[in-house]
């Protein structure tokens, strides 16, 4: 461990106490999307507190919610900017956990880990700070609104409104209950798959049970298009290549036994890990769709949205990334991640700068409580792994600044 990984480490258990306090604060005061307004003002207090903090912009998107700042190396060396990213929003989740810290705010809830990457990455900077005089560069923090909200994600209006003006590379985590707690996971390449969505609307002639001929039933069309759309996946997508399309929801018209129904709507999520099989699959279900629609004598109107890329890895800051999680924890807890085929817009800031993207096991087997899924009512996590991920955001700045 080199002095400075080994100052970061100390640091990092140092303020242990401070960093679970504030975690357990974001956690009693969830915001949604672009609602994160108390949020903000607790972000900014707390920075405020924090020398050589200075913040740069309040509020995204027509909103007061989210910001950047930025602390600036004391040393000379080549003037590189380092972003660092924390994701602050919550989700629409009536709590169900008994514990001190549960949500105050009925109906909203941290179930996905952002009040541990407020809470990283507020103290990551306070490491930060005390070390100012032994690095160079400059390192930008973003706390980013919205991550949450799909097709207006706050990574792409961030993008769009300048939030990585002047940055030479970003990082990014994220805890997970899918890793044992303590693991930290570096993947170079695809990490975490792209994210669409669509609405498929059928529309044929209803009738009566009794005389199908004199109708145009839209639910054979759906019916074919469930099969069909699969072997997009399993006849067309390389065993090599990593995609799913899900249908998620199924509506007719009708709710009656002996009726035909003039229509019905299908929903559902496309997920590749890369751009080049995302739109694949996209022009695919088109075709399909057309051919579906021609057999049927149905319209068939396809609604596609496009949420977030696929994240992928720059190889070099990997490498810069798993060179830092060595530095500062035990080596068999630094581990190659398996492809995740959820989702994360972090991928917008990838494909701007160079990017990398951790991942922070959060899981102890023995405690059920910190292993349920994210997005869950029942959602928690092993507060003694945060420090990690403080000291991961510290350590990757350190590095990439002056590869220390």
């Amino acid at each position: 461990m080199s002095d400075m990984m080994k100052k970061i480490h100390d640091l990092a258990k140092e303020y242990e106490p401070e960093l679970i306090s504030l975690r357990r604060y974001f956690h009693m005061h969830p915001e949604l999307s672009w609602e994160e307004l108390s949020t903000t003002d607790h972000i900014i207090e707390e920075l405020e507190k924090i020398e050589g903090v200075r913040v740069l912009r309040r509020g995204f998107g027509g909103t007061n919610s989210g910001l950047t700042a930025e602390i600036r190396g004391e040393k000379p060396g080549t003037g590189k900017c380092v972003a660092l990213r924390a994701d602050i929003d919550a989700l629409p989740i009536m709590e169900e956990n008994d514990v001190e810290y549960r949500s105050r705010t009925d109906g909203v809830m941290h179930a996905c880990g952002h009040d541990g990457h407020m809470a990283g990455l507020i103290t990551g900077a306070r490491i930060l700070s005390q070390l100012r005089s032994e690095f160079c560069g400059t390192v930008r923090l973003i706390f980013e609104p919205a991550e949450e909200s799909g097709i207006r994600g706050g990574a792409k209006v961030l993008v769009e409104e300048g939030a990585l003006d002047g940055v030479d590379a970003i990082f990014g985590l994220h805890l997970f209950t899918l890793y044992p707690a303590g693991q930290v996971l570096y993947r170079s390449g695809p990490c975490m798959a792209s994210a669409d969505g669509w609405d498929l609307n059928i529309t044929g002639k209803g009738g009566h049970g009794s005389a199908p001929e004199l109708a145009v039933d839209p639910t054979i069309a759906a019916f074919m298009f469930g099969n069909a759309v699969q072997t997009l996946i399993s006849r067309e997508t390389s065993p090599k290549e990593t995609a799913v399309i899900s249908i998620t929801s199924i509506e007719t018209s009708s709710k009656t036994r002996n009726i035909i129904p003039e229509s019905v709507k299908l929903m559902g999520a496309t997920r590749a890990l890369s751009g080049e099989l995302q739109d694949r699959l996209e022009a695919a279900m088109r075709r399909v769709i057309s051919g579906i629609a021609q057999m049927t004598r149905c319209r068939m109107d396809l609604d596609y949205m496009r949420f977030y890329p696929a994240v992928i890895n720059d190889p070099e800051l990997t490498d810069i990334l798993k060179d830092a999680a060595l530095g500062l924890f035990e080596p068999e807890n630094v581990k190659e991640a398996p492809l995740n085929m959820g989702s994360e817009d972090f991928s917008f800031y990838g494909a701007v700068v160079p990017a990398t993207f951790a991942q922070v096991g959060i899981a102890d087997r023995n405690r059920p409580e910190t292993c349920c899924p994210h997005h869950s009512a029942t959602f928690n996590l092993d507060e003694s792994q945060l420090w990690r991920g403080a000291a991961l955001h510290a350590g990757f700045a350190c590095r990439f600044l002056c590869g220390k």
